[in-house]
């Protein structure tokens, strides 16, 4: 099933077709027939883009912008296909991220060294490098004129120190990738829609997350949208229960500071039975065994992340 929303103003979400359905969303802002990508998904998420495009009736070269929220290679492993696939684009990247885009091999040997060859190979194929002279390095308040539609990037560490916000005023629109946290559609209870904040190593900082975000809000979003996955409604309500649990995250882990050998698994279990408790709450009903299925990654991740950021903090 191709997943294909509609949000109105110019902004359509689809399916990256990232490990499982409705994991990671690829953004689309239309405006005058002209497009501006949100993320990338990794290289097989091309075949879904161009489906995208040509529902809406527009070809390959309709694409003026890519825009990557933050370099980590689910959300920008397909850039250098896509900026093949669409010779007219630019690349927009924060400035820490630019070099890694048109020389992808440290950014990849990085990712290696986590999980692997293999499982890089598998999941992301090829990362293919970017021409310098296609790349837009968005500083702070760098603006994006798509059509006369302007798109706002703010700096926005927090999750990573290379990612960006990008505001879009015309549509009431916040496009944070991972800066706002996870939302999956599966654990939607009615209109009412859960988030939980993600601490992915290496470049985790609470304090950071929260500037950030509140940077965001200053700017007065009717929506996020976020890359996991899509559109999220009423910015305030959901960011006091991002700072909630981000609060309860940072509290988890510094519980555990001075642990050794079972500090990881400590973290990531009581991180899971933490979120299991916050999910019951909340009126989720999915059965356990799937909730810890779909959170397996964000829960390795987040616990790897957790401990980055203990082990930065000053010794007491």
């Amino acid at each position: 099933m191709f997943d294909f929303r509609d949000y109105g103003n110019g902004i359509y979400a689809f399916d990256a077709g990232y490990i499982w359905p409705l994991l990671a969303s690829v953004h689309m802002v239309v405006e005058a027939g002209r497009v501006a990508l949100v993320d990338t998904g990794t290289n097989d998420t091309l075949a879904n883009t161009l489906a995208a495009l040509e529902k809406l009736g527009l070809g390959a070269d309709a694409v003026d912008y890519i825009l990557l929220s933050h370099i980590h290679l689910d959300h920008a492993g397909g850039a250098g296909a896509m900026m093949q696939a669409f010779p007219q684009a630019r690349l927009v990247v924060h400035p820490r991220g630019a070099r890694h885009m048109a020389e992808p091999s440290q950014l990849v040997a990085g990712v290696t060294q986590v999980y692997g060859a293999d499982y890089v190979q598998k999941m992301y194929g090829e990362i293919l490098p970017i021409a310098p002279e296609r790349i837009i390095a968005a500083k702070h308040e760098t603006v994006i004129d798509l059509a006369g539609r302007k798109l706002l990037c703010l700096d926005a560490p927090g999750h990573a120190r290379h990612h960006i916000a990008i505001i879009d005023e015309k549509a009431g629109a916040a496009f944070t990738g991972d800066l706002f946290g996870l939302s999956y559609r599966n654990m939607d209870v009615g209109d009412r829609q859960f988030l939980f904040p993600t601490t992915t190593p290496t470049q985790f900082d609470p304090e950071a997350m929260r500037r950030s975000v509140e940077m965001v809000m200053q700017q007065q979003p009717t929506a996020l949208y976020l890359t996991h996955y899509g559109q999220l409604r009423d910015p305030m309500r959901q960011k006091d229960e991002l700072f909630r649990r981000l609060d309860r995250f940072a509290a988890i882990a510094e519980a555990h500071r001075t642990e050794t050998a079972e500090r990881h698994t400590n973290i990531k279990a009581e991180l899971s039975c933490y979120l299991i408790d916050e999910a019951r709450t909340f009126g989720c009903t999915c059965p356990q065994r799937d909730l810890l299925d779909w959170w397996e990654t964000d829960l390795e991740l987040d616990a790897q992340g957790l401990e980055v950021w203990l082990d930065g903090l000053p010794a007491k």
